[in-house]
């Protein structure tokens, strides 16, 4: 086997941790199916279009990651996304993999970093077997008498209870500025101390724009390492409204309880059919508080859809629908200024684990 070729940059400095950024090619094709197998994984083939040319390649799918080439590898796919649905806050597995592509490089030891950083999460030592007489964050993952930072057994799982309690306490502050998982992200950075200084994400100003950075990156990088649909072309998939966009996504205001948009809005009038983005079951169909009513849906890939404000809801929970179907009408319930689609794509159920929807869809063909 060729050696891998490694990068590494400036590592990003918190309170008590640190978070070093190594790109690492990962391991695609036949060797992601190797250690797929060794690890009891159930994947989906998927063939993926090489626009560079050459002999193209192959992407793995398995729950709601992308494994393989340009995604998470195999070998650590299957504790990736046990560590997220092990937390009841809704924590997308797509977050705690580009969390660990952001951290290491998906490397298991990539080094102690320069402030003393450990292992595939880049734990600090303190941080996880504690100190000042703080139980620390390591944990036995694998139940072999050891807490191992350089263990990704024990490392991944640990991370997604960090993470996972960072999320619990972020949802409990709407009035701070960033979503609720960038909140988290923040926290787990530079330290939630540094969250509640700054009442949400800290500002670029803030450690020359380490943690600033870190959390955009990740964010950025989540659509990336979420497995496709399992499909050969973007068939099935289109927009939810026809009209024009109106306010995009993440932009910031005071008229949302978390300081930005978490979708994209279509501006149509009350009445406006309303379509299934792509296929999948119904999640949730009725009342959502300030989304007024709304319908939530869960996709093959492991992304949810969800569809706010509507003035009619035609489906049910537990209905599968395909790409396409009318789920109900546009309109002006909960809180809102006005008719319109509020329209939100994400990596769990819960509110707070929102992507770019307009990026999701294009990727999935659809013209907006």
């Amino acid at each position: 086997m060729h050696a891998v070729p490694r990068v590494t940059a400036q590592p990003l400095r918190g309170d008590g941790r640190l978070s070093s950024i190594r790109i690492l090619q990962t391991v695609g094709g036949v060797v992601a199916a190797v250690f797929a197998i060794a690890f009891g994984l159930v994947l989906l083939l998927v063939i993926s279009d090489d626009d560079g040319g050459g002999g193209g390649g192959a992407e793995l799918t398995a729950g709601s990651l992308k494994v393989g080439k340009n995604g998470v590898p195999a070998a650590y796919a299957g504790l990736i996304q046990k560590a997220a649905d092990d937390c009841k806050a809704g924590l997308p597995a797509g977050v705690l993999a580009a969390q660990l592509q952001q951290e290491s490089g998906f490397q298991a030891d990539p080094g102690v970093s320069e402030a003393g950083a450990l292992g595939i999460a880049q734990f600090m030592p303190g941080t996880w077997y504690g100190k000042d007489g703080h139980k620390g964050a390591g944990v036995d993952g694998n139940k072999d008498g050891r807490k191992d930072p350089l263990d990704p057994e024990d490392a991944i799982p640990a991370q997604g209870r960090m993470m996972c309690k960072l999320l619990a306490t972020a949802k409990k502050h709407p009035e701070y500025s960033g979503s609720p998982i960038e909140l988290a992200l923040a926290g787990y950075n530079a330290g939630w101390g540094r969250v509640e200084q700054y009442r949400g994400v800290p500002p670029a100003s803030f450690a020359k724009g380490q943690t600033y950075n870190y959390v955009k990156i990740i964010m950025g990088n989540v659509a990336r390492l979420t497995g496709p649909d399992g499909k050969l072309s973007t068939s099935g998939w289109t927009r939810p409204a026809d009209g024009p966009l109106g306010t995009p996504y993440h932009q910031r205001g005071g008229s949302w309880s978390s300081g930005m948009h978490t979708g994209i809005d279509f501006t149509v009038p009350t009445g406006t059919p309303v379509k299934a983005a792509g296929p999948g079951t119904v999640q949730t169909a009725g009342k959502g508080g300030a989304y007024g009513n709304q319908v939530v849906i869960r996709h093959q890939d492991g992304t949810y859809s969800q569809y706010a404000h509507l003035s009619r809801i035609s489906v049910s929970a537990g209905q599968h629908v395909k790409g396409g179907r009318k789920i109900g009408l546009s309109g002006a319930t909960g809180n809102v200024t006005g008719p319109h689609l509020h329209f939100e794509i994400r990596t769990g159920p819960e509110y707070g684990s929102d992507i770019d929807p307009a990026a999701f869809l294009r990727k999935h063909g659809v013209k907006l």
